[in-house]
């Protein structure tokens, strides 16, 4: 039986098939490393390549007498795609290469990735960082998210896509990188100190309240 945390794997809908999603920070990836994907997937027979909603490219259909092969021939981290921890952060091309982006949505959010990717939480925790308000990594729907105004960052928390979907909230605005990256380590800390069993954000929300997370990041 295979240890799912360890191996990185996701079990698929036919017995003894099984999915991996290697770790690829922000989305971002270069021609050498599709190539690599694509090699290895073909030579251990993937059923499929998906790229995933969290910007990552997980290989579907292997056998599980493979898997341990297909990570050292990839030479890739495993993805934190189960568990109670912080998954991928998904970010949007921010004004790297958005012309309406207003902040560095891939430099802030290559930063949250180096600390928090797998990083454990009380419940499922999910990121996103868009450079300006159309917020197109989703930020309004994820437990932590940054949104990119002309003035700085807004901070939203709560939000969540899962069988109770819900919007975050505003947490607090006009940030720089510095603060807006201090803000969401507050907001992960007190999260981690006082969530109740495996509460998600949202829902930690409802019981306490806003004020005590208005408190941590100094409001």
């Amino acid at each position: 039986m295979l240890k799912l945390g360890e191996k990185g794997v996701i079990p698929q809908k036919e017995e003894d098939s099984y999915a991996i999603a290697p770790h690829i920070p922000c989305g971002l990836v270069t021609p050498d490393l599709l190539r690599k994907i694509a090699d290895v997937s073909e030579k251990y027979n993937a059923k499929a390549l998906k790229i995933t909603g969290a910007t990552r490219i997980a290989i579907v259909g292997l056998k599980e007498e493979d898997i341990d092969a297909v990570w050292e021939e990839l030479g890739l981290a495993k993805g934190a795609a189960v568990g109670l921890c912080v998954r991928s952060i998904r970010t949007c091309p921010g004004n790297t290469f958005c012309r309406l982006g207003k902040q560095d949505a891939i430099g802030v959010g290559m930063k949250m990735d180096e600390k928090y990717h797998a990083f454990q939480t009380p419940g499922k925790f999910k990121m996103a960082v868009s450079g300006c308000k159309l917020s197109c990594a989703e930020s309004w729907v994820r437990d932590v998210g940054l949104i990119g105004d002309r003035d700085g960052w807004i901070l939203t928390i709560g939000g969540n896509v899962g069988s109770q979907p819900r919007i975050g909230k505003e947490l607090i605005s006009g940030l720089d990188d510095e603060a807006a990256l201090k803000a969401v380590d507050d907001v992960v800390t007190y999260y981690k100190e006082n969530a109740k069993g495996a509460e998600r954000l949202g829902k930690m929300i409802e019981r306490v309240g806003l004020e005590p997370f208005e408190v941590a990041v100094g409001k």
